[in-house]
């Protein structure tokens, strides 16, 4: 079982008040006509072919062009509202709502100091740095009497985070046949990034706020919650041109690491993601299911921690380090990042995109 830990050493409480939250999400398509323009927001100046995005495209529309991540979103945005009497907006960077258009209704309700909470548990450029640039490009749209829009800290080793992954992982273990229960595998995913964007994130020496090293300490919490010492670490949902060195094993390949072992079954636990959407799904419930069926062996995919209402109360939690002083929980001394409650930010050279040469 994981230690809770003894919680940091309480920061002092901001002296400026906070009137609301900002729920920051990556957004989604909502009908089918929107994927394709969506799929362009996404990748836009990153020179991805069209039939790239005509692949992705069918993905979508197999779940007739609506990406779940909006309705979850607005799930825990009903579930932090009732925990709270902050009101609680939400933006997003590449779908609507927009984060440009949410912030302009955040001025004009009259907010001037808002919390943010991105929704990712870890460091790296798209997962972390990508939203603060998010942050301030809201706020330009905006102008001057835009509000302070202050993002809260990484999440990935808090403990309502682990234990709602942990149950997750017993639920799914539970459904599998009985048969297969005792020899399968625990296998964690996560979306795989270029590997000289992982490396060159945060400060060198250390590992800084490596994407790849977080989304490994909290495998290893939930395993240890769960009770498991021998565990697997994947990634999926790849892009790019082939050439390029990306984390890996990717998930459809590891199960056929892993059936050549014999192993009778797998639960996948997505740690990496904080809800459902269409990657999870598709890559999870039907390609690896689908290889996994084609192996003979089993497959149980955990649940994501989101829905579980440990979360809302995490959210909750980490907004209450700035508000009320409340001590920060955490489960490792991995470098982590996100302003805390005594005002400290991300480095400004933390998770800096990485400059390809021209050719």
């Amino acid at each position: 079982m994981c230690n809770r830990g003894v919680p940091d050493t309480a920061p002092a409480t901001d002296s400026a008040p906070y009137d609301a939250i900002l729920l920051l999400s990556f957004g989604g398509p909502e009908a089918p006509e929107e994927v394709r323009p969506f799929l362009e927001n996404v990748v836009r100046g990153r020179g991805v072919p069209p039939e790239r995005l005509d692949a992705v495209e069918e993905h979508y529309q197999h779940f007739g062009g609506v990406s779940p991540i909006n309705a979850r979103n607005r799930e825990l945005i009903a579930a932090i509202s009732a925990r709270t009497e902050l009101p609680v907006y939400f933006g997003n960077r590449n779908w609507a709502p927009y984060a440009e258009d949410t912030v302009a209704e955040m001025t004009r309700d009259g907010v001037r100091r808002a919390l943010v909470f991105a929704t990712s548990a870890y460091g790296g450029y798209s997962a972390c740095r990508q939203y603060h640039d998010d942050i301030a490009r809201a706020r330009e749209s905006v102008g001057d009497t835009a509000p302070e829009l202050v993002k809260l800290r990484h999440f990935f080793d808090h403990p309502e985070f682990v234990a709602a992954n942990a149950d997750a992982v017993r639920a799914a273990w539970a459904r599998l046949p009985e048969s297969q229960r005792e020899g399968a595998r625990l296998v964690f995913t996560a979306h795989s990034i270029p590997t000289s964007a992982d490396e060159a994130a945060g400060r060198p020496e250390e590992g800084g706020h490596r994407y790849s090293r977080q989304v490994a300490e909290a495998a290893a919490l939930v395993a240890a919650e769960v009770g498991v010492d021998d565990f697997d670490v994947v990634w999926q949902s790849r892009s790019g041109p082939p050439q390029v060195p990306w984390l890996e094993p990717d998930i459809v390949d590891h199960l056929d690491t892993v059936h050549a072992k014999g192993v009778p079954a797998v639960v996948i636990a997505p740690v990496g993601f904080v809800s459902d959407h269409v990657e999870v799904v598709w890559d999870l419930d039907n390609e690896a299911l689908e290889h996994a069926t084609e192996l003979g062996m089993g497959l149980a995919r955990a649940t994501t921690a989101g829905p579980d209402p440990r979360f809302a109360d995490m959210v909750i939690e980490l907004v209450g380090e700035h508000v009320a002083g409340i001590p920060a929980r955490r489960l490792s001394s991995i470098p982590s990042a996100g302003c805390t409650a005594n005002g400290a930010p991300c480095a400004v050279d933390c998770c800096v995109p990485v400059r390809r040469p021209q050719r």
